[in-house]
């Protein structure tokens, strides 16, 4: 099989690809554009985030019959027009869920012991004991929406510390254990004090946490989003952060990201101006360029996961 691949990873992918005999061309210094005008001609594609591929584009590679995305979310693919044209599409969430869990909880700990702002001080040589006092996650109730590799992982990751994890999964069945709890949302509405999103973007989940969501929490909230900006209206969150019903967040992913999530766009509403620059100011937000699962381990194992899953369907096909 002749296999594209339109961005770089790490090394392992075409090692794997090439180890069952594929031919793999690296094209991750061509444009879009170009890369669009190569496809046609081969069997399989892999891609990261930069890359779209749309019916359109299917429709003009008749050979295509697998396409590989190194990472979990699949939005960049149009996943049910290529079940229509039997084109086999994989993902790598196994790969990066641990990163994501740790990610998310280094964040909160961060966030909820003031650690970015304590550090700035000392540096400025500025000692402050009492105004830099943190909360502790024991005793705490953390609700978990989305249970797949990352809402796993990261309920996994809180198993050390004494507290009640709620989790709500529209989707799944038949989990939840003693500490692990699967719950309704009403529930979280009423017991959590810390809220993480792992969810796929979908249209279902865009604008997810918005001002009717935040309103619905009987108690003021932490909120961690490491999954899609999309999922998460940043004015209805800084207006949560004004009025204490979020007292404080965790953003490794922005509204305003590139589809490439390689920069923030340019952001021409003013609302929206004014929101990012609020988030940046705020000492209550903690931010990261979309790297939750980007460690150095991950790297490897997406890549690795991607090329053997698509190694097996390949062989069926050849």
């Amino acid at each position: 099989m002749r296999i594209l691949l339109a961005d770089s990873n790490h090394p392992v992918l075409y090692e794997t690809l090439r180890s069952e005999g594929h031919t793999c061309d690296l094209f991750w210094d061509k444009s879009v554009e170009e890369l669009t005008d190569l496809l046609p001609s081969y069997n399989a594609l892999v891609i990261r985030s930069r890359f779209k591929v749309t019916r359109e584009l299917m429709d003009k590679c008749p050979d295509l019959k697998c396409i590989g995305r190194v990472g979990a979310g699949m939005e960049n693919i149009d996943v049910l027009y290529a079940r229509d044209k039997k084109i086999a599409c994989v993902n790598s969430p196994e790969g990066n869920r641990d990163a994501v869990g740790e990610h998310a909880l280094g964040m909160l700990l961060m966030l909820m012991n003031n650690l970015k702002k304590a550090d700035a001080e000392v540096r400025n040589n500025i000692w402050l004991r009492a105004e830099n006092r943190g909360y502790e996650i024991t005793g705490k109730t953390i609700g978990i929406i989305g249970y797949g590799n990352m809402g796993s992982s990261f309920a996994g990751k809180l198993l050390g510390f004494d507290c009640k994890i709620l989790v709500y999964d529209k989707y799944r069945k038949g989990f939840g254990t003693n500490k692990v709890l699967r719950s309704e949302m009403r529930e979280l509405f009423d017991q959590c004090d810390i809220v993480s999103i792992h969810v796929p973007l979908i249209k279902e989940t865009e604008d997810l946490v918005n001002a009717e969501f935040i309103r619905k929490f009987k108690k003021p909230i932490y909120i961690i989003n490491t999954a899609r900006g999309k999922c998460l209206n940043t004015s209805d969150l800084v207006e949560g952060l004004k009025n204490g019903k979020v007292r404080g967040a965790c953003l490794d992913v922005l509204e305003y990201e590139s589809s490439s999530f390689e920069k923030v766009e340019k952001v021409a509403n003013t609302e929206a101006n004014s929101a990012l620059e609020y988030l940046i100011a705020s000492d209550k937000v903690i931010l990261t360029p979309h790297i939750a699962g980007w460690t150095h381990e991950s790297n490897y194992k997406m890549s690795k996961v991607v090329a053997e899953k698509m190694n097996a369907i390949l062989k069926n096909l050849s």
